[in-house]
Formats: structure tokens, sequence, C-alpha cells
């Protein structure tokens, strides 16, 4: 790589105001605003449950009196979203990110209208099964798509505008359940509403433009260079346009035969994926898909009874996660991936500890409000702090660490861990809770994010700045057993 080229630290150093221009630049904007609106529909599914569950229990007795039946209800979204997301990476490299977008709009949209419609909570399940494929589809997508659409100098900001979609969706959703909460029909309009961003993001997606690297390896050079013209500047353009085709050529080469297999039978791969699995992981064992799906319950379980009392709290700890996202997007590009998430653990596991001792407290006490205001700050402290780091950090990094030829099987394969982390968590939180308490059950996830801090300390390189070829650079070092991380790269930046 030449000093000045695309992505680079030497080509920022030639043109420092361009990371500037970038954010004005309406294309980018427009693009990354359209695909990132899918997070929408992912954080409005998962948070809408959490109000409508409270109204569902009183309309279906058999949901009421079996705890499985509501485990059951939130959780089979997330095992749509693993079908979802293990088809999505075929999806993407087959049709291209825009029509796998367009798909998962049609899924979710359908799963909506089931589920507003739904007579039993068997009818409900399954509609709640085909928006979990659309939002899977989704997940590995969006993604992935703003990542191959955005100049490298701000693709962490901008991949994690995704995440803000998800967070801002929650918000919705829990403003939307508290809106409907008096209505005759409560949880049937909560999640039918469900429909109409999905129906907004298809008609927005089909004006925009596919992946111009999806394109280059259809060969439709002409058609990604339209797209790319409208991304960089003039003196960028031929450079970029260059060394994209040289970097497809050699990987339409490499993708040909490229199966799940080959995942694992490559060291580096292999590397890349333990480390976007891991945090995939960790991201669900450290407990935000319990606190998102189970907000309203859990905020009952600390002592606040009343179905609008627990909306209204749910709606600030929504507003309170909206928030930290906000933080996380600024700061992603100038701290860095990996320091991010680990000061995030670290106050996500601070959190944990006081919403464990209110919990504890308020078992021992329950006429003791206090004991529940303690459980409450806690819960918005490991918001507030997981939000900026762990809530953004896995999505960016899955985005950009497998090299183009791997990217639409990778990019499926750490979101299906993710949902499968997820299910497990939602399908046993309130048995575990049965059993060991609120209190004891937050203490074991701050356990967990302990061993998460440490996951990352020790295998999640810093990834900010580089291109996707400079990052797969590590793997390949790595999979040599030499320690090559991201200074290394901004040090020689075009040695290699």
């Amino acid at each position: 790589m030449r000093q000045g080229m695309p992505g680079s630290s030497g080509y920022l150093e030639l043109y420092p105001e361009r990371k500037i221009s970038y954010f004005k630049n309406p294309y980018i904007l427009g693009v990354t605003a359209a695909a990132g609106f899918g997070g929408l529909l992912f954080g409005y599914d998962t948070g809408v449950i959490s109000g409508a569950l409270l109204y569902i229990k009183d309309d279906f007795d058999d949901v009421r009196k079996s705890s499985f039946l509501q485990e059951t209800i939130v959780s089979m979204a997330l095992i749509g979203a693993i079908i979802g997301a293990a088809t999505g990476g075929w999806v993407n490299d087959v049709f291209g990110r825009k029509k796998a977008i367009l798909s998962a709009d049609v899924v979710f949209g359908l799963g909506s209208v089931v589920m507003a419609a739904a007579p039993d909570a068997y009818v409900l399940i399954f509609g709640r099964l085909l928006v979990g494929v659309g939002v899977g589809i989704t997940s590995v997508t969006a993604p992935v798509y703003i990542a191959e659409s955005s100049p490298s100098e701000i693709r962490g900001s901008l991949v994690s505008t995704y995440v803000l979609m998800i967070t801002g969706g929650q918000f919705l959703s829990y403003l939307i359940n508290l809106a409907f909460s008096q209505v005759p029909g409560t949880w049937r309009w909560m999640l039918g509403v469900a429909g109409l961003p999905a129906i907004f993001q298809f008609s927005v997606m089909l004006f925009q433009p596919e992946s111009p690297r999806w394109l280059l390896l259809k060969n439709r050079k002409e058609e990604a260079i339209s797209v790319l013209f409208n991304i960089y500047t003039y003196e960028r353009l031929e450079d970029e346009v260059n060394y994209l085709t040289d970097v497809s050529e050699q990987e339409i080469y490499k993708r040909k035969n490229i199966r799940y297999t080959d995942v694992f039978r490559s060291k580096e791969i292999r590397i890349a994926f333990f480390v976007g699995g891991g945090l995939q992981a960790f991201m669900q064992f450290t407990g935000i898909g319990i606190v998102l799906n189970y907000t309203a319950t859990i905020i009952q379980m600390a002592g606040f009874n009343s179905n609008q009392l627990a909306l209204l709290l749910s709606l600030i700890v929504a507003g309170v996660n909206a928030a930290g996202t906000i933080l996380g997007i600024s700061l992603i590009d100038h701290v860095g991936r990996r320091k991010l998430a680990l000061s995030s653990l670290s106050g996500a596991t601070m959190g944990l500890a006081i919403l464990s001792t209110g919990s504890y407290l308020h078992s021992s006490d329950s006429s003791n409000s206090i004991y529940g205001w303690i459980a409450i700050i806690g819960l918005a402290m490991y918001i507030l702090f997981f939000a900026p780091g762990m809530g953004l950090v896995p999505w960016t990094v899955n985005s950009e660490i497998y090299p183009e030829e791997f990217r639409g099987v990778c990019g499926g394969m750490p979101a299906t861990v993710n949902w499968i982390c997820s299910v497990i968590m939602s399908e046993s939180f309130l048995s575990v809770s049965d059993f060991v308490g609120l209190g004891g059950s937050f203490m074991i996830l701050g356990v967990i994010c302990v061993v998460a801090f440490f996951f990352v300390l020790f295998f999640v390189p810093e990834t900010k700045g580089l291109t996707f070829e400079e990052v797969s650079l590590i793997w390949k070092k790595r999979a040599q057993g030499k320690d090559y991380n991201t200074q290394t790269l901004l040090e020689k930046g075009s040695q290699f």
C-alpha cells in the first residue's frame, strides 16, 4: 500500500479536512439512514414485547399461568432471528445487500400483521417468529452495507448509527406502549404498529444503491463506479476505484468455493471469528437482552407493581440507553473500539452490583420502597455504561474484521451467535430468577461481565482507522504467532 492510499492513515495526513466533509455528504448520510432504519425494527421489536407482555397476560390465561409461555413469546422472535441471521449471509452474497434488506422488511411487516390479529398465544408466537426472521436478516446486512458504503475514516461512527437506531426503536416502543396502555386492544396496537417502520424502510430502500463492493464482486464495475462517485472526492475516486477493483478481483477468485466450514479451516479466519463471535456472545451473556426484553417485568419485580408506572420507568431507562448510544457514537472513532468496550464493561459491572444489591434488599424487606429505587438506579447505571461500549462495539467490529470473500458468511455467523445466546438468556431468565432470586440473577451477570472484560483485554485488537485489508493483516500475523497490532499498522502505514 503506497502513501496516501484510500482509507489509510497516510491519506488523512494528506487530506485531514476530508473526515469532516464526509459527514456532510448527503449521499453517505442517506445510505446510512436508510439502512440504519433496520435498527429501528430491531429495537422496536426488542422493546415492545416488554410492555405488551403485561397486557398479553391479562388477555390469555394460559400465558398468565405459565412462565414458560411468557419466555417463549419473548424468545420466539430471537429464534426467528437465528434463522434470519443464519440465512442472511447467503442472501447477502447471492442477491446483494439491498435486496436482503427489502426481503427482511416484507417478512417483518407480515409478522406484525399476524401478531396484531393473533386469536391465541400460539398464533402470536408464530408472528413473533416471522418478525424475528426479518430482524435477523437485517442485523447481518445493515452493518455490512453501511460499512461497505463508508470511507474508513468515519466507518465506525456510521455503522454505530445502526445501533443508535436500535436504541431509538426501543425508546419509541416504550413510548408507544405507554400511549396505548389505556386504549382497547392495548398489546395488539403495540405489536401491530411495528409494521409501519418496515413499510417506511422498504419504500426508502427502493431508491438506494447497492453496495459498491458487492457490485464489483459481481463484475458490475460501471454501477460500482457510479456509487463510489457519490461517496468520494474527485481526487480520491480514481485511487479508490483502482484499489477496490484490484482487491475485488482477488476476492472473486478466492470466494468461488467459500463454504461455512472454511471459516474453521483457515486459522486466521478462525481467530477473527473467535473475536467477533466472542464479542457477540458476551454482549448477550452480560445481560443486555434480558434487561431490554424484560424491562417492565424487572421493574415490577423490584416492587413497582403498577403497569403504567412500570412502562413510564421503562421509557426513562430507554432514554438513558439512547443517550448512552449517542455518546458512544461520538467516541468510537476517537477513543477506539477496544478502550470503549473495556470502560463499558467496568461500569456495567458496577451497575449490576448495585442492581443485585437493591434486589436482594427488596426481597428481604419489600415494604421499604427505597430498596426498589436502588435497584432502578443500578439498572439505569448498567444501561448508561453498557450502551456506549458493548452496545456498539460488537456490531461495529464484526462489520470490519473479515476479508471480503468471507464477509457474507462471517457476517451471519456472529449474529447467529448473538441470537442463540439471546434465546438462552431470555428463555431462562424468569425460571432462573424464580430459583435464585432477582438479586442472584444479576450477580451471575456481574461475574460474566468480569470474564468479558478479560476477553476484550486479551483477544480484541483495535480496528479504529484501519481498512478491511489492514485488519486482515492482523489475523494473518496472529495466525503466525506474531503480536501484530493496530499501532504497528498505523506506524508502518504504507510499508506492506
